[in-house]
C-alpha cells in the first residue's frame, strides 16, 4: 500500500491535499487569521510547517492565508486544526468540516517592501502589488509592521503618496453620488476631545449639501469619531444602508471599515495602533483614499498645531498641507487644509461617551456646553459651506451659527441617528476619581499626549464610558487641591492604575507658581 501511494504521488506530480477537521478555539486575535496545529501533527514535519509559518487554508469555496501557531497536543484532537475567531468567520467553517492545507503562493510584492526599507522608492506598480496582497490577507502582521515602518517619518515623497493613495482607492468599493458637489471634513488627530465631525455633519447636511462621512476608530488616541458616534447610534453599516441614510438625510457618520472603501487602510490601522505609529505618508494615503472612494469632490482637513499635538509646528503643518493638496489635486479632489490651535484639548471630555456628552450639549444649546468645541465646529462647518457653494466667501460661519442656534442641526442629527439604526444614550462609568492641584497657581501647559495616555489607561476606547473630564483650561487660576480632572473607569483596578499614572506625571497639567509677594 505504501509503494502504491508513493507511485500515485509520483505519477500525479503533486502531493495529495492535506486535510484536517476544523475546530473553533474561541481565541480573539482581532482580525488576524491564526491557525493552530498540534506539535505532534505529521503535517508539521512532512510539510515543514512551524510556528509563525504562513499556511493557506481552503474550506469549500473560501480560501485564506493564516499564521500558524503550534500548540501542546492536549489542546487539539488528532486530525484537527484549530482556528481563531477571525479565521473561523472568514472561512465560514462548520465544526468538523474538512479544511485543506497548503503552502501559500510566494509573496512577490514584499520584495518592494524590502527595497523600500533599503531606501528605494515605491512606484505605482509596487504600491498596487503591496496593497492588493494586503487586501487579500497575504501579509502577516509582522510584514504589515515592516511596511508601516518603512513608510514612517519622512521616508515617502509626494509621488509615492500619490501612488499609494491611488492603489488604496482602487482596492476597495467606490461610491458615486447624483450630485456635482460632495463635501467632507477630516482632522489629522492628536488633539483629545476634538469631536467636531458630529457637529459639522448635521449642520452641513441641514444646509442641503451631501456629506457622506466615513470615520475611523481610534489608532493612537482614546477615541475616534466612529467610537464616539457609536455611543449614540450604530456605525457599522453596509454600503447599501449607508447610501440609504445619505439619500434620506444628506449625511451620515459611519465606521469606514464596515463599508470597505479603503480595505487596506483598515488592516494597516489595526497594526499601527499597537505600534503607536501614524506616519505622514500613510496618513495622507489613508485619509484621501477614503475621501475619494466615498465620492467626495471637496474636503476640508483640520490640522491642529501645538507643542504636544501630533503636528508640533506651523512649518510641519504647512508641509503636511502641501502634501495633502498635492495628492488631492493629482487624484481629482479639491483639498483645503486649515492649521488650527492644538495647544490643549477641545471640550471637557476625553473618551467616547464623555466626548459624546459634550457634542450633545452643543447640539442641544445647553448654556454650560463647551464653547471651544462649539466655536471650532462652527468655523469648520462655515468653511465647508463656502467650499460647497452654500455660502459666499466669509459668510459660512454666520450660516452655520444660525443653523446650530435654531435647533435645526440638532433635529438633523437625531434624524441621522434614527436612520442609522436608532439613537442611544451614552454609557456612564462605574468608578470615578479626582486628581487635585498639588499647589495653587496659573495653568501654564496641558500635555495632550499624556492626557490621551491617561484616558487610555483608564480603559478608553475599549470601554466606551472610560476617560477623563478635564476641569481646567490654559490660563485658569487654581487653588491647592482644586480638581484638575476626573478619571472615569469601569473597574476600581483600572481607576487606581490610571490615577497612579496621573499622580506620577508632573507635566500632565503644569501649574505655574505665583511669585512671592
Amino acid at each position: 500500500m505504501r509503494s502504491a501511494g508513493l507511485s500515485r504521488r509520483s505519477h500525479a506530480g503533486v502531493r495529495p491535499p492535506a486535510i484536517l477537521n476544523a475546530r473553533r478555539l474561541g481565541i480573539d486575535t482581532d482580525r488576524e487569521h491564526v491557525a493552530y496545529l498540534r506539535s505532534d501533527c505529521a503535517l508539521c514535519r512532512s510539510e515543514g510547517f512551524g510556528t509563525r509559518a504562513r499556511i493557506e487554508l481552503r474550506c469549500g469555496a473560501r480560501c485564506l492565508v493564516a499564521t500558524l501557531n503550534v500548540v501542546d497536543p492536549a489542546l487539539l484532537g488528532e486530525g484537527e486544526i484549530g482556528l481563531s475567531d477571525a479565521a473561523w468567520a472568514a472561512l465560514g467553517a462548520l465544526p468538523g468540516q474538512p479544511v485543506q492545507l497548503a503552502h501559500p503562493a510566494p509573496l512577490h510584492s514584499f520584495a518592494a517592501v524590502r527595497a523600500k526599507i533599503a531606501g528605494d522608492r515605491l512606484d505605482a506598480a509596487a504600491a498596487a502589488g503591496i496593497v492588493d496582497d494586503i487586501c487579500a490577507g497575504r501579509y502577516a502582521d509582522i510584514e504589515l509592521a515592516a511596511f508601516i515602518t518603512a513608510c514612517a517619518g519622512k521616508r515617502m515623497n509626494l509621488a509615492e503618496s500619490i501612488a499609494l493613495t491611488r492603489a488604496m482607492t482602487a482596492a476597495g468599493q467606490q461610491l458615486r453620488w447624483d450630485s456635482p458637489v460632495v463635501v467632507d471634513k477630516h482632522c489629522v488627530g492628536g488633539l483629545p476631545g476634538n469631536r467636531t465631525t458630529l457637529l459639522v455633519v448635521p449642520i452641513v447636511a441641514a444646509c442641503g449639501l451631501l456629506i457622506p462621512k466615513t470615520s475611523s476608530r481610534a489608532i493612537t488616541s482614546p477615541a475616534g469619531s466612529a467610537d464616539v458616534m457609536e455611543t449614540l447610534a450604530p456605525v457599522t453599516l453596509d454600503l447599501a444602508r449607508m447610501k440609504a441614510v445619505v439619500g434620506r438625510e444628506g449625511g451620515c457618520i459611519v465606521w469606514g471599515g464596515s463599508v470597505a472603501l479603503s480595505p487596506a487602510d483598515d488592516l494597516l490601522i489595526r497594526v499601527e495602533r499597537p505600534l503607536g505609529i501614524d506616519s505622514e505618508g500613510l496618513l495622507v494615503a489613508s485619509v484621501l483614499s477614503k475621501k475619494i472612494a466615498a465620492g467626495s469632490t471637496h474636503v476640508l482637513i483640520d490640522i491642529p498645531v501645538g507643542p504636544t499635538a501630533k503636528v508640533r509646528s506651523r512649518r510641519a503643518a504647512a508641509a503636511l498641507a502641501a502634501r495633502l493638496k498635492g495628492v488631492g489635486e493629482a487624484c481629482g479632489l479639491a483639498v483645503v487644509a486649515l492649521a488650527s490651535d492644538g495647544a490643549q484639548p477641545v471640550g471637557r471630555g476625553i473618551g467616547p461617551a464623555l466626548e459624546a456628552r459634550d457634542v450633545l450639549a452643543v447640539l442641544q444649546g445647553h448654556p454650560a456646553a463647551p464653547d471651544d468645541l462649539r466655536q471650532r465646529a462652527l468655523r469648520l462647518a462655515g468653511i465647508v459651506l463656502e467650499m460647497g457653494g452654500k455660502a459666499g466667501a466669509g459668510q459660512g460661519l454666520a450660516l452655520a451659527a444660525s443653523v446650530l442656534a435654531s435647533g435645526v442641526a440638532w433635529t438633523r442629527f437625531q434624524a441621522i441617528c434614527a436612520a442609522q439604526g436608532g439613537m442611544r444614550t451614552p454609557p456612564q462609568a462605574r468608578c470615578t476619581g479626582v486628581l487635585g492641584a498639588p499647589h495653587g497657581g496659573r495653568i501654564a501647559a496641558i500635555d495632550n499626549g499624556r492626557l490621551a495616555r491617561l484616558a487610555m489607561l483608564a480603559g478608553a476606547p475599549g470601554a466606551p464610558a472610560a476617560g477623563i473630564d478635564l476641569h481646567v483650561r490654559l490660563g485658569d487660576e487654581v487653588a491647592a487641591a482644586q480638581p484638575l480632572l476626573t478619571v472615569h473607569a469601569e473597574s476600581a483596578g483600572e481607576l487606581a492604575y490610571a490615577l497612579a499614572y496621573a499622580q506620577s506625571q508632573a507635566q500632565l497639567v503644569t501649574i505655574g507658581r505665583h511669585a512671592p509677594s
